[in-house]
């Protein structure tokens, strides 16, 4: 048995995203899942662009703040402490809306993790 405690704020930030992404399952060693904490100030869309996983499956526990979750037939609208899944091969794009009051702050669970396997999606192209 192992046990480890991660301190969120010790993990770095990752370079070059729309919102703050601190990866959780790298220091946890995780290895069935993908962890990340994401903060979207308003306007801030969640890691990627509109896009759809081939494998993983996506859970976003919304810690505070009110996720925008965009996907082809609707746009939902995930208060602090609901769970929003999303399944492979499903299209959508997790935001924080210009006129949210505050940051949104999200717990995002991917299994199994899937480094790359993103796909881009354009609405207009169905």
């Amino acid at each position: 048995m192992g046990y480890r405690a991660v301190d969120v704020d010790s993990v770095e930030p990752e370079p070059d995203r729309p919102c703050e992404c601190r990866k959780l399952s790298d220091p946890g060693e995780l290895d069935a899942a993908a962890i990340n904490r994401f903060r979207a100030a308003p306007g801030e869309q969640l890691p990627l662009a509109y896009h759809y996983h081939e494998t993983q499956q996506e859970a976003f526990y919304v810690l505070d703040g009110t996720l925008a979750v965009e996907t082809p037939d609707r746009t939902y609208e995930v208060p602090a402490d609901d769970l929003f899944v999303v399944d492979p091969e499903s299209p959508q794009r997790a935001y924080n809306p210009e006129d949210a009051d505050a940051p949104v702050t999200v717990l995002a669970i991917g299994t199994p993790p899937a480094a790359g396997d993103a796909v881009a999606y354009d609405p207009d192209d169905e």
